[in-house]
């Protein structure tokens, strides 16, 4: 079972420009705000801009559904005929992260709080 799709990140080139813009959209000023990640929390969702996701092989956003065990997920998902991507890892403070691609390509983010 997951707590649904609560984080969003998208791939970014120029962090400062996208930061201009995304502020802008939203109206608010980062919760996170580094060189390798800038984050909102905007209406109960998680936005986070990767200036790295495109050297990550990201060509798109990415929703990340929220699970209590993501290895467990991964599993089920693998049984089911998804592929790894990225396996998790640790994103700061245990928050892990992974990806797998469903059996048409699409990613599909996974996130253990």
């Amino acid at each position: 079972m997951t707590a649904g799709l609560k984080t969003i990140v998208y791939p970014v080139t120029d962090l400062v420009k996208a930061k201009a813009l995304y502020g802008a959209l939203f109206g608010a000023e980062p919760t996170a705000d580094t060189e390798y990640y800038v984050g909102y929390r905007i209406a109960g969702q998680d936005i986070g801009l990767d200036p790295n996701g495109g050297k990550k092989g990201m060509t798109a956003p990415i929703g990340y559904w929220h699970v209590e065990d993501i290895a467990k997920h991964i599993d089920a998902l693998v049984e089911a005929g998804a592929e790894v991507q990225d396996n998790p890892r640790d994103v700061g403070g245990g928050k892990l992260i992974a990806t797998v691609k469903d059996t048409d390509g699409n990613v599909i983010g996974l996130l253990q709080p």
